[in-house]
């Protein structure tokens, strides 16, 4: 019950891009269309998930062991880092169009609060899900937690790059084409997910 919490927590309540602000600018940046924002999520959702794993065996067995969570920051930022580097390697030897298709904003994955945000959030917030008491997360309520939250972010670019798609073909007054439709929209769409802020307490 409590992996579930955390799930619907972490997608749809707490959507760390519509309720938490965090990884605004690739949001915006790639979300022209549905299919780069798909890649994009993907790309995401996979660092998000093997960061928090790397960084979460980092500060639980080295950086709190020998007392050294002061460097939390700039380990997960160099972790991430590599990460990111990985990733691309990987998707221009095996997906080059999709690696065209993103551009420059894969390696700006290295810059994506959202990233660094899921792992700083494992690592120093404590959880308390369905009135239980407040505990640190374990690695699979981590792990868990990491999926749920990249796939919120996914759901929400996939969502919001559908939209822009719509608004292209659309008569949009002059004044409000390009960015400022876009951010009324993503405004609206974070209107819409507050509606599922009494799912969980």
């Amino acid at each position: 019950m409590e992996y579930f919490l955390i799930i619907i927590s972490a997608i749809f309540v707490n959507n760390i891009v519509l309720a938490q602000f965090l990884g605004i600018c690739p949001f915006l940046g790639v979300s022209n269309k549905l299919s780069t924002a798909t890649g994009m999520s993907g790309a995401v959702c996979f660092v998000i998930t093997l960061a928090t794993l790397v960084t979460y065996l980092i500060n639980r067995y080295l950086l709190v062991p020998f007392e050294l969570q002061f460097l939390q920051t700039i380990a997960f930022i160099l972790v991430i880092a590599a990460l990111v580097q990985m990733v691309e390697i990987v998707l221009k030897k095996i997906s080059p169009s999709l690696y065209q298709a993103l551009g420059i904003f894969l390696p700006l994955i290295t810059t994506n609060c959202a990233v660094l945000g899921v792992a700083m959030t494992v690592a120093t917030k404590e959880f308390s899900f369905g009135g239980a008491e407040a505990h640190m997360m374990n690695l699979g309520e981590a792990l868990v937690y990491a999926l749920a939250t990249s796939l919120g972010y996914g759901l929400a670019m996939v969502i919001f790059a559908g939209l822009r798609e719509q608004l292209a073909g659309n008569d949009v007054p002059k004044a409000f084409k390009g960015v400022p439709i876009a951010l009324v929209t993503v405004g609206i769409l974070a209107l819409a997910f507050m509606g599922f802020s009494g799912m969980v307490k």
